[in-house]
């Protein structure tokens, strides 16, 4: 039997430190306390991302080949072991060769990243969007979304528009997490698409209907209704960090998932339109709106608790076990017996070490 030991493992029932866990084939077999000399390092669920468009050089709706090992690597290296390929704002006849390749990455053998499934950014947005390409922006199509295939597991969809509740009502049907975001939703909007079956507010704060105290806005239901679990860009461009606290805060009961939205704009095109980050910053258009993030995941979670001053432990089930249980995903996203042993080792400073995918380390 294969064992893991380090001198913290954070598990649901709290940290065994030093701890041990022993693998049984894929899965966890028990997790321990033990004595003696362990690594120093923290171990931890691998982590789950609901929206990943790219990273460095490689957009997902262009990927092909080995593409898909280097997103892979990328990925592993950030402590991510489940993640959805994300589509932003297209014209329909394009989606259907976008979702084969994704479907073709995520059937490949061996142990990598699972892809969750795809996540559709769009075409059905709201009010307020953003990098969009306003061209492909349009009306719902529930004959459309009715033939979606399998492969996609989240569509995010603006809440005020006309038959947004019977399409969130027939995505919550196929078993497709519905998501609302890119929206000028009001309140109530936001609360009736929850009623068809929505349960995920995408990137919490950016681009969506603000907090006003008479007016909640989108903001107000994604950070008062249980049902709706808000997720969020911890880049620090995004989102102040001092708001990412008061998120954490009023949502300690229900969570929040942490994305990165991250984009290949190293490819300087990102969706059929023109992309350029400066040093430091978010990749933007031309105009200056931002297009997603160079973030990673394990930068999400490290700056959550160093600039936010949010618990470890409230940071590490942000980016693993809130967004695995949106997606069904019961299998992963905690360190317990039973669960699929998809681990991340970190660093004192919360960088990963290593990473491991069904109990086998892929990477460190």
């Amino acid at each position: 039997m294969t064992s893991i030991a380090a001198r913290a493992v954070i598990t649901p029932a709290g940290t065994v430190s030093p701890g041990v866990i022993d693998l049984d084939g894929e899965r966890i077999g028990t997790v321990s306390p033990t004595s003696g000399p362990v690594p120093d390092r923290l171990i931890a669920a691998g982590f789950v991302d609901l929206q990943v468009n790219g990273h460095d050089d490689i957009d997902v709706a262009t990927a092909e080949g080995a593409d898909w090992d280097r997103i892979d690597g990328l990925l592993l290296a950030q402590g991510v072991t489940t993640w959805c390929p994300t589509v932003v704002t297209g014209p329909l006849a394009g989606y259907p060769a976008v979702l084969d390749r994704v479907e073709a990455a995520g059937r490949r053998p061996g142990p990598r990243p699972s892809i969750a499934g795809a996540h559709l950014e769009g075409p059905f947005l709201g009010g307020l969007r953003g990098a969009h390409d306003p061209r492909f922006v349009q009306e719902i199509d529930l004959n459309w979304l009715s033939s979606l295939p399998g492969v996609v597991s989240v569509v995010t969809l603006g809440a005020e528009l006309q038959g947004a509740g019977e399409a969130i009502a027939t995505l919550a049907g196929k078993g497709v997490l519905a998501a609302i975001g890119h929206s000028m939703a009001t309140y109530e909007q936001a609360l009736a698409a929850a009623d068809r079956g929505a349960r995920l507010v995408t990137h919490l704060f950016n681009a969506m209907s603000p907090l006003h105290h008479r007016q909640p806005g989108m903001v107000g239901a994604a950070l008062s209704d249980a049902r709706l679990v808000p997720s969020l860009i911890a880049d620090l461009i995004h989102v102040h960090p001092a708001v990412i606290a008061t998120a954490f805060r009023a949502r300690a009961d229900s969570g929040v998932a942490l994305v990165t939205d991250a984009v290949g704009w190293r490819s300087g095109r990102i969706g059929g339109a023109g992309v350029a980050r400066a040093d430091g910053d978010a990749p933007r258009r031309p105009d200056g709106t931002i297009a997603g993030s160079a973030l990673t995941m394990d930068a999400a979670v490290r700056n959550v608790v160093d600039s936010a001053g949010v618990p470890l432990e409230a940071a590490l089930r942000a980016a693993s076990a809130t967004p695995a249980g949106l997606l069904g995903l019961e299998d992963r996203g905690a360190v317990e017996a039973g669960r699929r042993a998809d681990l991340v080792a970190l660093s004192g400073d919360l960088t990963p070490v290593a990473t491991w995918v069904g109990g086998e380390q892929v990477w460190g």
